[in-house]
């Protein structure tokens, strides 16, 4: 269990540090704000990036998440582990829901979340699907 917490941990930090590159003001990995924000966002008509606050907020939800494996008390792990298995499956399935799509119809927002976006909050719930099991044994 230590190697796939290892393994979400740094893929959460590297998605963090992403976020908090936006935050600062940083478009990358497009250059331009527009473009960045069609392809991260994809709200419908979205022109720019969201703000630092939201972006910082996301920041920290990201290292919480991967901070919660190695120091969440032991009375409340597996409920917080339970907690993100939650979350990340339910936005990687939110990727192909038509509700979801009208939301976020943007180009190239929709694809980007159906092939990459989507999938990878699956195999992270999946990760911590795997670590609510474990701790639970």
């Amino acid at each position: 269990m230590i190697g796939l917490s290892l393994v979400l941990s740094a893929v959460l930090i590297v998605l963090a540090a992403l976020h908090l590159l936006w935050a600062l003001g940083w478009w990358f990995p497009l250059a331009e704000e527009r473009a960045l924000a069609r392809a991260v966002v994809g709200a419908r008509g979205i022109e720019r990036m969201p703000g630092a606050v939201p972006s910082s907020m996301v920041v920290v939800a990201l290292l919480f998440a991967a901070a919660w494996p190695w120091f969440a008390p032991s009375g409340l792990k597996t409920a917080g582990l339970a907690a993100l298995t939650l979350v990340f499956l339910g936005r990687g399935a939110a990727s192909y829901l038509p509700a979801w799509r009208r939301i976020v119809p943007e180009q190239p927002f929709a694809t980007l979340d159906r092939r990459a976006y989507g999938p990878l909050c699956l195999a992270l719930g999946a990760g911590f699907l795997i670590l609510t099991y474990g701790a639970l044994t």
